[in-house]
């Protein structure tokens, strides 16, 4: 009954002021109006930007922002063909609106008991998408069937046509035939073939559902209905029919490693401007590596999961040597033009950043068996203001050697640290490592009070890794440029800012990090893959950090609120982002030798006593090898147990004696 009204109502109103529209605008057929494009002509050899993983495996593509129009010339015959038997069969009849399909949509409505046909021409299914609302009203109904009537007018039906082809809506965000057949199979439209053309004629019906990368019954019903039409219109036969339904369709698969992809975007963008996304043309090969990619998505969102379905994170792995960004993982659930967390977003590093003091005090002359005390100091603020760092959890450990206070992370001892070497030294340090540090935090840099991003905190670790190289960060290997047809390399930058002898002393420190320090939980996996990592937990326990690497791989991975806010006891680097990075390097480094990290010749080891830093004597209850940068090894033997006396300097062997000189015919 209700639809019974509305179609007495409205309905029933409809055609009569459109067949009185009809009659009153009776003119002669349209001719060309000039140019009414109203977008930039594709070009002919235009060809989407395909990025490849360091494999050679496909991993997405870089398509254009802009919309781009096709003349009538490049859109199919057999897709216009397609289009007007299954939207408007009478299309090359009417003047814009016809009466006679409105009349058999109306019996349908009536028929079925609900609104299942509109009786839309394509002249007004272009008028709707160019002008008008898609709000169900007599009012829009009406001014959509004078517009088409005026466009008719103007227009050519050929005209008309290619106006359609350009502003229709195809689904998954293409508008136009030219993106649909870019998105759908990365072609041009003029390249579509006949089985191509058959789907995408179907998908204005209803594009969400339509679309080729819909449903796959949703889509081959509607393509059936397509190609049955055409039949019953005798434009194609019964034949062709059941060959274009058993032709297979390849449809381009949806990009993988999404923030990846637009990083390499940006890194494009940066090098040759923003239109060469637009031009195309490009096959990029990335030092990504696809199935690291993946692992890496997979092991942060189920370890930020298991801590809360509102936290975030992100993972960066690197190729130490190389500076490689074998994986990057901006955030949980991430896509396309989602926030990346790796590169862009910038936090506190909390005693992350600690290992850059070590090695800057190591640069200095200054040693890992070295001890110092962690009885806190007052530091003058000015305007009466006292700052007295403390350990995390107020702990006081007393004498320490400079390694077992890089294990256990303890604040006061990196403080006075800094304060040894000097603020404005090590931020000279740090920034030859790769990270920019604001010399005006003073002490507090010790604590990681400056804001870093994860990618340049894990690039500052790759000279540890490396020996003392800093590799900056690769995402781009090489470029083929299909028009020039030739390829531009983009070799490695590696550059060398800390010595090997430093390197490695800082390494064997953090190693202890992963035996019994604050990552204690990865030692099997240490035990098992030589590696070396430091955790880093902010004020509050607002972030998790934990930057770790073997000679191979170096990965960090942070977990924290988009909006800083405290994570709760426990919220440590150690217990929330170590677990994540051992799941993640158990596979990166699965089929990699399990090779320790070479010993510079400028590294000596000796025997001390652990808790005073002097060589052991045989009464030492406490022994064990250190290392030291040559030079800096201690000389004197433990005054606390028997000592005191200093080592003598190594004795140069004096040269042996000449030989006495040969007999001459057997006189001396």
């Amino acid at each position: 009954m209700n639809l019974l009204r509305y179609t007495c109502g409205k309905w029933l109103l409809y055609p009569v002021l459109l067949a009185a529209s009809l009659v009153l605008t009776q003119v002669a057929p349209a001719s060309a109006q000039g140019n009414f494009a109203d977008y930039p002509p594709l070009v002919s050899d235009y060809t989407s930007i395909k990025i490849f993983d360091n494999q050679g495996r496909y991993v997405g593509r870089l398509l254009p922002e802009k919309r781009y129009w096709a003349s009538i010339d490049r859109i199919p015959s057999f897709l216009q063909k397609a289009v007007v038997a299954v939207e408007d069969a009478r299309f090359y009849e009417h003047g814009g609106i016809d009466i006679r399909g409105i009349a058999r949509a109306l019996v349908k409505d009536v028929v079925k008991g609900k609104m299942v046909e509109g009786g839309s021409t394509i002249t007004q299914q272009l008028i709707k998408n160019k002008y008008l609302s898609g709000a169900k009203t007599i009012e829009r109904k009406l001014d959509e069937a004078r517009m088409a009537i005026d466009f008719e007018k103007k227009y050519t039906k050929k005209q008309i046509l290619e106006m359609y082809f350009n502003e229709i809506y195809y689904g998954n965000g293409a508008w136009g035939i030219v993106q649909a057949a870019r998105i759908y199979f990365d072609k041009n439209p003029e390249e579509l073939s006949d089985a191509e053309c058959a789907l995408l004629a179907g998908v204005p019906k209803n594009p969400g559902r339509y679309n080729p990368l819909g449903k796959a019954n949703n889509v081959t019903r509607r393509r059936d209905v397509v190609l049955k039409r055409m039949v019953e219109l005798s434009i194609i036969t019964p034949r062709q029919q059941q060959r274009l339904r058993t032709q297979r369709v390849t449809f381009m698969r949806s990009g993988q490693a999404l923030q990846y992809v637009a990083h390499v975007r940006a890194k494009l963008i940066e090098r040759y401007g923003a239109e060469i996304i637009e031009q195309g043309g490009l096959e990029v090969t990335a030092a990504l590596d696809l199935n690291l990619q993946k692992q890496a998505e997979l092991a942060l969102a189920e370890g930020v999961k298991r801590i809360s379905p509102h936290m975030q994170g992100a993972l960066v792995c690197l190729d130490p040597a190389t500076g490689d960004v074998l994986a990057a993982v901006g955030g949980v659930g991430a896509t396309k033009g989602s926030y990346n967390r790796a590169f862009s977003a910038k936090r506190q590093p909390g005693s992350a950043i600690k290992p850059l003091i070590y090695a800057a005090a190591l640069e200095k002359g200054i040693t890992a068996g070295s001890i110092w005390n962690d009885t806190p100091v007052a530091y003058d603020r000015g305007n009466n203001q006292v700052w007295k760092p403390q350990n995390y959890g107020r702990e006081r450990y007393g004498d320490l050697s400079l390694r077992r206070a890089l294990a256990y992370s303890n604040n006061v001892i990196t403080i006075k640290v800094l304060e040894a070497i000097g603020v404005p030294y090590f931020t000279d340090f740090a920034g030859k490592m790769g990270l920019p540090l604001r010399a005006q935090n003073g002490l507090s840099l010790a604590l990681g009070t400056d804001e870093v991003s994860l990618n340049d905190l894990v690039q500052a670790y790759t000279p540890l890794a490396s020996g003392g190289m800093r590799s900056e960060g690769r995402t781009i290997i090489r470029i083929y440029d299909h028009r020039r047809r030739a390829w531009t390399e983009n070799p490695p930058i590696v550059t060398p800012v800390l010595a090997p002898a430093t390197a490695f002393v800082t390494t064997q420190m953090l190693k202890d990090v992963m035996t019994y320090g604050t990552a204690k939980s990865l030692r099997r996996f240490s035990q098992q893959h030589p590696a070396a990592g430091k955790t880093g937990t902010t004020d509050d326990y607002r972030d998790a950090w934990f930057v770790g690497y073997t000679p191979q791989v170096i990965t960090g991975v942070w977990v924290g609120y988009d909006k800083p806010r405290p994570g709760g006891k426990g919220f440590t680097g150690g217990a929330v982002a170590a677990p994540i990075w051992e799941r993640f390097m158990r596979r990166a480094v699965a089929a990699k030798p399990a090779v320790d990290f070479p010993k510079p010749d400028a590294v000596v080891s000796v025997t001390i006593d652990p808790t005073t830093g002097y060589l052991a004597t045989a009464e030492c209850p406490k022994k064990r090898d250190e290392f030291y940068i040559a030079g800096t090894e201690p000389t004197q033997y433990c005054p606390k147990h028997g000592g005191g006396e200093t080592v003598p300097p190594p004795v140069t062997p004096s040269p042996p004696p000449p030989p006495p000189p040969a007999a001459k015919d057997g006189i001396l």
